[in-house]
């Protein structure tokens, strides 16, 4: 008679393949329904469609970048509970500044621990 939880569900954000195959085996591989993006067109149309729990998201991508896809995140009434986690080579105090100005809950400078991101989506997300 146990409930069953219902999965968490992730976005991950990047156009870099070598960071976003990795990530969405991790965040399979404890549980949660994975959705990727490869650029910011993507993400937005996933975040319309899936509304995700949580969007890991790259911010420097080909097209929408990722304080864009951040911006259009913030509007929606439907996504006011989600977490927004960037992971990003971009390291100067201004571009994390501006990165939580946006909106974000984490700035996670690339390269990153795998370990310490799992670690960060289950603190933000205990309810």
């Amino acid at each position: 008679m146990s409930k069953v939880k219902e999965k968490l569900k992730v976005l991950v954000v990047d156009d870099e393949p070598s960071i976003l195959l990795p990530l969405e085996f991790l965040m399979r591989k404890n549980g949660y329904e994975v959705f990727i993006a490869r650029n910011g067109t993507e993400a937005i149309e996933s975040v319309n469609k899936e509304l995700p729990q949580v969007v890991v998201l790259d911010i420097m991508m080909p097209d929408v970048d990722g304080y864009e896809v951040c911006r259009h995140i913030r509007k929606k009434e439907e996504m006011k509970g989600a977490k927004v986690i960037f992971l990003s080579a971009k390291t100067k105090e201004t571009d994390v500044k501006k990165g939580y100005a946006v909106g974000a809950d984490l700035y996670i400078p690339k390269p990153f621990s795998t370990r310490f991101l799992m670690e960060k989506i289950k603190e933000m997300t205990v309810s």
